[in-house]
């Protein structure tokens, strides 16, 4: 008798690019069949590109914040292992000084022959000099004892220095290994991005919109005409209605950038990521934040969304891996994605997770 078997589930990816970027963005296979016959696969329309670029630019962003926190990590200990190097060689310096003094007090021993106190008293043609003389060999065999407790001491210090730099050079290799992992995800997650884009076409992508999601790009003279126009407010009214001269600073220094390029990973003057924006925004305002969004929400007092004022550092999302600059009008300024230059924005195109007042 004949052994039965179920015919086994094929998935029909298609031959062309356009079918692997279809079955890419919908996440499942859009064809099986027991009789092994496929399925025409649905056309990618903007809306899936759309909502799969906006997916790929968080994880990237969320990455990002990762990477910018190693680093940050990675900086300190390399400032501290050249602390730790610089002070070793400070008290090398000063152990060779101590050696050098030490050998002296050798020298001189060595010439004296070493001989017995009583001996030298009994061949000495003149026993007051010699008691003088002995005096002062008491004096240097105290110095000679001091030299050799510095020389101990000097070699203690410089292994605890040595000690100490072990530690932070591991510390900063683990950071360097995290960065490049990190720096590697995040490339994946941006390339991918930029495939999913270029797989349409043209008409479709001016669908989508030129930043990836679906809302176009402005720049800054064009953002600022856009808010005056609205009576929203300019840049100086807007820094006027902050709650002291610092958040009033930062807020115009995010206006001045406006239309600034999305670098990751980047602080300024000239490119920005998010929370790149906001420290380098309070740092022209003379107040000092961290680097990443998850320690930025941490360093200020905590304000309910129905309190915001100019000046306030506004979150997004579950991870806390979005940040932006509130300039009133429910509105604020961010650095939103690689596709996006740094731009005025409503607060609630996307998840509020809280805000803080830094000032």
């Amino acid at each position: 008798m004949a052994a039965h078997r179920k015919p086994s589930r094929r998935s029909v990816t298609g031959g062309t690019a356009r079918a692997a970027l279809t079955l890419a963005l919908a996440g499942v296979a859009t064809a099986t069949a027991f009789d092994g016959t496929g399925h025409a696969d649905p056309e990618a329309n903007p809306a899936q590109v759309r909502k799969e670029v906006d997916r790929l630019y968080r994880q990237a962003e969320s990455a990002t914040e990762k990477y910018n926190g190693a680093k940050e990590t990675a900086d300190a200990a390399g400032k501290r292992l050249g602390t730790l190097r610089d002070e070793a060689a400070r008290r090398t310096e000063d152990l060779n000084t101590a050696r050098e003094a030490l050998g002296s007090y050798a020298a001189a021993q060595y010439r004296d022959g070493g001989l017995d106190p009583s001996l030298q008293l009994m061949l000495s043609s003149s026993p007051d000099r010699y008691l003088d003389g002995a005096e002062f060999a008491r004096y240097a065999g105290g110095r000679q004892a001091a030299a050799v407790g510095t020389v101990r001491q000097r070699l203690r210090e410089i292994g605890r220095l040595r000690g100490a730099a072990r530690v932070e050079l591991r510390t900063l290799k683990a950071r360097q290994a995290e960065l490049d992992r990190r720096k590697k995800e995040i490339d994946g997650k941006l390339r991918r991005a930029r495939a999913l884009l270029a797989g349409l076409p043209s008409a479709d992508r001016a669908l989508v919109g030129e930043d990836g999601t679906g809302r176009a790009s402005r720049s800054g003279t064009a953002a600022r005409a856009v808010l005056a126009s609205s009576g929203s407010g300019t840049a100086g009214s807007t820094a006027s209605a902050a709650p002291n001269a610092r958040s009033a600073a930062a807020v115009a220094y995010a206006y001045a950038k406006l239309g600034s390029p999305y670098v990751w990973g980047a602080t300024g003057p000239n490119a920005f990521d998010c929370s790149g924006l906001v420290q380098a925004a309070y740092r022209a305002a003379g107040v000092s934040l961290p680097r990443t969004t998850y320690a930025q929400i941490g360093a200020g007092r905590r304000v309910s969304r129905a309190d915001l004022r100019p000046g306030d550092l506004v979150f997004f999302y579950s991870g806390i891996s979005h940040v932006g600059i509130y300039v009133g009008g429910g509105r604020m300024i961010h650095a939103p994605n690689p596709s996006a230059p740094v731009r005025l924005a409503p607060v609630d195109e996307m998840p509020f997770a809280g805000a803080t007042r830094v000032v």
